[in-house]
């Protein structure tokens, strides 16, 4: 089974789900294979539960527990729901020991690689149309990124995380029963930016599908200062990105509904405000 926030071949059991993936150059199986078992020693219940892999076949296959509840992507999210979603990040930036982070593999998706990919596509000077807001959010953005501010984001203060290093909301699914949230597909996992991990959850493009309150998700988790303002830039960092791939002919734009680039216009310049 595939569905349409997918990037791989799903089957879904009664009890088990086999995960096949479709590409895995960048060590997809063994990232996802890694994490789960971590977090069944170290948070359990918080994700599935890893049964059995084989990383070397042709298609790499992970099976693992199936998890009962629906994805939040989509949804109106209600205040518990939003709480339980930071519980759910909280639990997964804390549970992991600092030696079993350091271990891991940096994670797929990380702030320099994003730094400069956002930074090389606002150099392109994609086609984002003739719109005035959207045109006024791209000069912004723009200026942002030449300024200090993103070169400050590359090195982190704090200790690294144990991180999906994806924000699409698609990958917390809520539990009706538990009254819990709990966390998917790890192919892109491993150690992070606890700020970064925030800003992406914040303003990936999903939360277009619906309504999540990040106001209150981000007040929901104890951040320091410091940290709070990094997260604000990685927030930054991210809506330009996803901007920037919204124009006409961009890659994001088949997958999001008419109006996006503008919706996502006047995000830029709140955050930029």
């Amino acid at each position: 089974m595939v569905d349409r926030f997918s990037t791989h071949d799903i089957e879904l059991g009664d009890d088990l789900v086999i995960k096949r993936f479709r590409s895995w150059g960048r060590g997809e199986p063994q990232r996802e294979w890694a994490a789960l078992k971590l977090l069944a020693e170290h948070a359990p219940g918080l994700a599935a539960t890893p049964v059995r892999a084989a990383l070397d076949a042709c298609p790499p296959t992970v099976v693992m527990t199936r998890l009962p509840g629906r994805v939040l992507r989509g949804e109106h999210a209600m205040d518990e729901q939003v709480r339980a979603m930071a519980a759910a990040l909280d639990q997964l930036h804390h549970a992991i020991p600092a030696q079993a982070v350091a271990a891991l593999e940096p994670a797929a998706w990380r702030p320099a690689a994003a730094v400069d990919k956002v930074r090389a596509w606002a150099d392109k000077q994609p086609d984002l149309g003739d719109d005035s807001l959207v045109r006024q959010a791209f000069r912004a953005g723009v200026a942002w990124l030449a300024s200090s501010a993103p070169d400050r984001l590359t090195t982190n203060p704090l200790p690294p995380v144990l991180g999906l290093a994806d924000g699409n909301h698609a990958n917390y699914l809520w539990d009706d029963q538990e009254r819990r949230v709990r966390l998917v597909d790890w192919e892109d996992s491993g150690r992070s930016d606890r700020a970064f991990e925030l800003g992406e959850v914040a303003e990936h493009i999903s939360r277009v599908d619906g309504i999540l309150d990040v106001e209150r998700l981000l007040a929901c988790i104890d951040l320091s200062q410091p940290e709070a303002e990094r997260v604000r830039d990685f927030r930054r960092l991210s809506a330009m990105g996803w901007f920037l791939m919204l124009g006409p002919d961009g890659p994001a734009t088949p997958h999001n509904p008419p109006g996006t680039l503008e919706l996502q216009a006047e995000r830029v310049l709140h955050l930029l405000s």
